[in-house]
């Protein structure tokens, strides 16, 4: 569960108290964010939750209950304004700010990363790269020149960086991750197929596309299961 000070969001929300939002629904906003944004490019002006349940194969039921954490955005039977909501949702989320991020690991898939043009439209901008070989350190990769490690510390706090991309090999990824957290790192997206322990203050968000894989197969391999008169006990 995460805290949302009631406070964060404009004056039409009732109550100045906390609430308790599952993370569940947190995981649920940018998927809204990203539906809103193409509706609003596509010329709709209003939505109901019927709209965006069938876009996003999530029930009606469920988007205003989701919403409901965060107050009230709509009037029955006459749905939602898409630019309104839009705002509101990037203004919970945090992405009407600007956000610094430093890649650690450049690698295959840290190159990638750093050469990937999608992050800045969303306010994330990659301003820091580090390794620690060095045939790396000094080399520009997506206009970012590599650093070491070493200087990890004073570019965190001299560039504002607020949240860090760990793509290291997995033997290093504490290591990295604890180095992160002492530089005053609060948010760590992890692409390493190792669990990182950091402190109650600090989140991780680890991508492991090797598990994905392994939970698609669960229901490749049960749709086989239902061909041959298998049932689910659901």
């Amino acid at each position: 569960m995460s805290t949302i000070p009631r406070d964060f969001k404009p004056a039409h929300l009732a109550s100045a108290s906390a609430i308790e939002v599952p993370e569940v629904v947190i995981d649920r906003l940018p998927q809204y964010v990203r539906t809103l944004t193409q509706l609003l490019d596509e010329g709709v002006e209003v939505t109901n939750s019927q709209q965006l349940g069938a876009q996003l194969q999530v029930t009606p039921a469920q988007i205003r209950k989701d919403l409901s954490y965060f107050g009230r955005f709509g009037k029955q039977g006459r749905g939602y304004r898409v630019r309104h909501l839009l705002t509101e949702l990037k203004q919970i989320l945090g992405l009407d700010a600007q956000w610094n991020v430093a890649v650690v690991g450049v690698g295959r898939l840290g190159n990638a990363i750093l050469n990937y043009p999608g992050f800045n439209p969303d306010g994330f901008h990659l301003v820091a790269a580090f390794d620690n070989n060095p045939d790396n350190v000094g080399r520009e990769v997506g206009g970012i020149a590599i650093q070491p490690m070493m200087d990890l510390a004073e570019t965190v706090s001299s560039r504002d960086i607020t949240i860090a991309i760990v793509a290291v090999p997995s033997a290093h990824t504490q290591s990295v991750v604890d180095q992160l957290v002492d530089c005053g790192v609060r948010a760590i997206l992890n692409y390493t197929p190792i669990n990182a322990q950091v402190p109650s203050d600090v989140r991780v968000r680890s991508i492991d596309p090797v598990l994905a894989l392994q939970s698609m197969t669960y229901y490749l391999t049960f749709q086989g299961h239902e061909s041959n008169g298998y049932r689910s006990a659901g």
